[in-house]
């Protein structure tokens, strides 16, 4: 059986989920899916290329709600590893933990990568763009930690 998951694509339906966030309480598609929302998928807590993805859209936070985006993260680690990267660096959007990968397989961010020449399966750093009817409107995968804000306001028009 391989380890690659199907990767979604502009127009499609995105998929349900039920995780739970950084304060532990459980959040669904259904919550999150009534509104545009910038989901992006990261490997972990706290590693340099975590953190500086997420401060950064900690950063542009008001950019993206302006034009009417909310902003999610969603990693492999447990509510209390969230809580205490939230709290360490200031963020104000919903983290969400996924510890069995299932949103991940679902959303296409799990899949084979490249790592100093080392081939291995994992968490693929994905951003997904969902419109208020809860469809992708944007699909990225492998994206860059740094700079990739930045790119994804411009592709946004933002």
């Amino acid at each position: 059986m391989s380890n690659e998951v199907a990767r979604l694509e502009p127009g499609d339906k995105a998929p349900e989920l039920s995780l739970s966030n950084q304060d532990n309480k459980s959040v669904t598609s259904q919550e999150l899916l009534a509104t545009p929302t910038i989901f992006f998928f990261f490997p972990a807590a706290g590693s340099p290329g975590c953190t500086k993805e997420a401060v950064d859209f900690q950063e542009y936070l008001e950019d993206f709600a302006a034009q009417g985006y909310q902003v999610v993260g969603i990693s492999p680690d447990s509510p209390s590893r969230l809580k205490e990267f939230a709290l360490s660096h200031d963020l104000s959007f919903q983290l969400l933990s996924d510890p069995d990968l299932e949103a991940h397989r679902s959303f296409g961010a799990f899949g084979q990568k490249t790592l100093y020449g080392r081939v291995y399966t994992g968490v693929l750093r994905s951003t997904i763009v969902t419109n208020e009817k809860g469809k992708i409107d944007q699909a990225l995968y492998n994206v860059k930690a740094t700079g990739h804000t930045n790119m994804l306001k411009k592709r946004l028009g933002i």
